[in-house]
């Protein structure tokens, strides 16, 4: 498992930078520490960057990382923004993604880039 893992606290939301090795090893460690950080710091939404280096994974390990980590997500974060910064990754596989931990009752977005992220959670803590 080779990342780092940069936390920014942000009005309303943490911002976590993750770079590295694209993995599914990578992928679990980073999830299980971002939970980590949420349960311990009460804030239940977030925005990750991922920028990692690799070939996307796998269609299949998308479905088990997005299904796996649902039923322990939801208590505990509320919102998630998702940017992938790496231009060599398929959107289209993190809408896949999207799909089906909303399926899950995940309330997460991915988007395209980081100031859109930021946007939408802004919209979602006005007011809280």
């Amino acid at each position: 498992m080779s990342y780092s893992l940069n936390i920014l606290e942000q009005p309303g939301y943490l911002h976590f930078q993750v770079t590295g090795s694209n993995t599914l090893a990578t992928v679990r460690g980073y999830l299980a520490e971002i939970h980590a950080a949420c349960l311990a710091s009460g804030v239940s939404s977030v925005l990750i960057e991922e920028n990692l280096s690799g070939a996307s994974l796998a269609i299949g390990e998308i479905f088990q990382i997005a299904s796996a980590g649902s039923e322990a997500t939801a208590p505990v974060i509320n919102a998630i923004a998702y940017v992938d910064t790496n231009p060599e990754h398929d959107f289209l596989d993190m809408q896949f993604a999207e799909t089906v931990a909303v399926t899950r009752g995940i309330n997460i977005r991915m988007f395209e880039s980081v100031s859109a992220a930021e946007t939408w959670l802004r919209q979602r803590t006005v007011g809280r």
